[in-house]
């Protein structure tokens, strides 16, 4: 039987604020001193984002949604909005999934959401192999390589 994760039940739950109080300012504005800041994951799956704003912001990106957004859609897993930057505008899209945060300074109320722990994996260029001999020139019985020396030096 699994156990219940009520971290994961939280942030949904959390999640559905965020949604509704964007489904209110899509239909209704956000108001004379209302704005949100919204921090997500750049590099979430389904975030849309232009390239030099991804490159800008490689891990997490905040956004102002106050004066001057347009096109604001909310559906059920994710928002979308039309922001300018730098005197151009982008619509950018995020999944709920990759919030960080919400916040509405105007009415002092935050939201803060656990990342999904991700399992990190390593690529093969990432990995040095120690070579006392130039490759090609290993002898046979040397080119096993033990990979607890290795996990060793890596937890160190």
């Amino acid at each position: 039987m699994s156990k219940i994760n009520y971290q994961q039940l939280l942030d949904s739950a959390l999640k559905s604020v965020v949604k509704e109080a964007l489904i209110h300012a899509q239909f209704n504005g956000l108001g004379d001193d209302a704005s949100f800041f919204i921090t997500f994951k750049t590099r979430d799956a389904g975030v849309v984002l232009p390239d030099f704003l991804r490159m800008r912001y490689p891990d997490l990106m905040t956004i102002v949604l106050q004066y001057s957004y347009n096109n604001l859609n909310v559906s059920d897993k994710e928002f979308g909005v039309q922001l300018t930057f730098d005197g151009r505008p982008f619509f950018i899209r995020v999944p709920f999934s990759a919030l960080v945060e919400f916040k509405d300074p105007s009415v002092d109320f935050m939201l803060s959401f656990q990342p999904q722990q991700r399992p990190v994996v390593a690529k093969q260029e990432d990995i040095e192999l120690p070579l006392e001999e130039k490759p090609g020139t290993v002898p046979d019985d040397k080119r096993v390589v033990s990979m607890d020396e290795f996990r060793k030096r890596k937890n160190q």
